[in-house]
């Protein structure tokens, strides 16, 4: 079968692989008819269709391009607000360092104004008793000196200013006496 098709294609006489020239010309005017057809209906509306799609592209990259600027300008615009925070954080830090350290500068004063009032305190109810000892001391050794010089003299000596002088000299010899012993027990 198969020398019957390679024999019927050889009687024609031409070559089989070229066919023949009228088919040739209708396959050419059928050619240049769709090359026209297309060139002028479909090449435009394929050329349109492309030119949305590169608009469509390119407004989405202007749409990323301009999505990028404003989260730059986002991120630079929070990390000023970050750094002014972190700067108004230390500022708030020292004041209130500051401020301790005043409130404990004015504790410090106040405890010692404080401890300088119950000194000065002290050391008045201090003197309020000795000098509140001393005259009960006065008074019991006045009449202790009394009993005794009237005791020693042999005479009464209920005169009140008569006593008065005994023991006002007494008491000032005795204050004489420790006046004196005084120095040198410091030496």
């Amino acid at each position: 079968m198969r020398w019957s098709i390679v024999s019927a294609a050889t009687e024609g006489g031409g070559n089989p692989l070229l066919p023949a020239a009228p088919d040739l010309i209708w396959s050419s005017v059928i050619f240049i008819v769709l090359f026209i057809f297309f060139w002028k209906a479909i090449l435009p509306k394929v050329q349109k269709m492309l030119d949305e799609r590169a608009e469509i592209i390119e407004g989405g990259i202007k749409k990323a391009e301009n999505a990028q600027a404003e989260a730059a300008a986002a991120l630079e615009k929070y990390n000023e607000q970050l750094a002014e925070a972190r700067a108004e954080a230390a500022k708030i830090r020292d004041q209130a360092r500051q401020d301790g350290t005043k409130i404990l500068n004015e504790l410090k004063e106040q405890a010692s104004a404080d401890a300088a009032r119950i000194t000065i305190n002290a050391q008045a109810t201090i003197e309020a008793e000795r000098q509140a000892a001393l005259v009960s001391l006065r008074s019991e050794v006045g009449s202790l000196a009394i009993d005794l010089a009237s005791g020693v003299i042999g005479q009464s000596l209920a005169d009140d200013k008569n006593a008065a002088n005994l023991v006002d000299q007494f008491l000032a010899d005795l204050e004489n006496s420790e006046n004196a012993a005084k120095p040198e027990s410091v030496n």
